[in-house]
């Protein structure tokens, strides 16, 4: 049966690095636009809040199951390579592990304490998710510029963070916009503005670092025909951000038949940049040191996982979905009895 498709020892590391991608870019997506709520807390009205925490509570909890899919792909599939980026990464996760703490508290005992000590804990939420956010951009950063111990590196982390940070602020407005209405949903327009362009810089800073920092990237993307090849990623990510700005300058409409369309914009922006940085490092899992090819368990180990996630992987999907559809349409007053 492992060798049904062809050698095990080039398919199954193919197979795992690509659920391991999946799970990564769902996280970001679903995960980036709760941990953007939790941002925009240091800047919404006292009044606003627990809207802003309906609009998320039924999905964070089963958003951040994608993270711990993504690591646990990484740990039991790519052993070699999960021991590299967490000795290189080991501060940043904790910082996001402990922001990630701070958060989930901080979520469930707003709702349980007295009003006066509410502002506390509503605090505790914008710290958490501050905390998440940065670290998981100084990573992404730390990541591009190959794990590299150089001041140059810690400079484009630093601004990775601020900038990955800021795009969760404009994908939880986004969010915002679709599941609130009212004051709330004007003001959530604003925030996206202003996001948008957080988002772009980010976006840049990547785009022109990757082929900085590794001549074999640059030969990937700017050699012919690869350069007219891939240019439909960079094209479309254009493309979807001027119809989002283009889209926020009429928002909200009277009818709000268009709230949705930001959100949308912004999970295609967010896929389309993953595919470029995913071919960008392809078949490197850690940049330029190891491919997923050299990383990988095992065949025969990889194949019992594979068994192991063809159901656990559809019994996440189907329970978000079921989550979704739940609680679709806009958020309703906060109520915990």
């Amino acid at each position: 049966m492992l060798t049904l498709f062809g050698d095990p020892a080039v398919w199954l590391p193919l197979v795992f690095a690509g659920l391991m991608g999946l799970a990564i870019l769902i996280y970001v997506v679903l995960d980036g636009y709760d941990l953007g709520v939790g941002l925009l807390f240091a800047a919404a009205d006292p009044a606003d809040k627990d809207r802003m925490i309906a609009a998320i509570g039924p999905f964070w909890d089963a958003n951040e199951t994608w993270l711990v899919l993504a690591v646990g792909l990484l740990l039991v599939a790519f052993p070699a390579a999960h021991g590299l980026i967490l000795t290189a990464l080991y501060l940043p996760v904790l910082v996001m592990l402990i922001g990630l703490i701070l958060r989930g508290v901080a979520f469930e005992f707003r709702a349980k304490v007295k009003p006066a000590q509410k502002g506390w804990w509503n605090g505790a939420f914008f710290a958490g998710s501050l905390m998440t956010a940065l670290s998981q951009g100084w990573m992404l950063g730390f990541y591009v510029m190959g794990l590299n111990d150089t001041p140059a590196t810690y400079g484009f982390a630093a601004l990775t963070a601020v900038c990955l940070a800021a795009s969760y602020a404009f994908i939880g407005a986004t969010w915002l916009m679709y599941k609130t209405e009212g004051a709330l949903q004007r003001q959530a327009v604003r925030w996206a503005r202003v996001g948008l362009g957080f988002l772009v810089l980010g976006l840049a800073a990547v785009s022109v670092a990757s082929p900085w920092v590794s001549a074999r990237i640059f030969e990937k993307w700017f050699s012919l025909p690869n350069f007219i090849l891939l240019a439909p990623l960079p094209l479309g990510c254009a493309a979807l951000i001027t119809g989002v700005w283009i889209v926020l300058r009429h928002l909200p409409t009277g009818s709000d038949r268009f709230a949705w369309v930001p959100f949308a914009g912004a999970v295609g922006i967010y896929t389309l940049a993953f595919f470029g940085l995913a071919y960008s490092f392809f078949p490197y899992v850690v940049p330029e040191k190891l491919t997923i090819f050299a990383a990988a368990s095992a065949p025969e180990s990889l194949m019992i996982m594979l068994v192991g996630a063809l159901f656990v992987l559809p019994a996440i999907i189907g329970y978000s979905a079921f989550a979704y559809f739940v609680f679709r349409g806009k958020a309703t007053e906060l109520r915990y009895d």
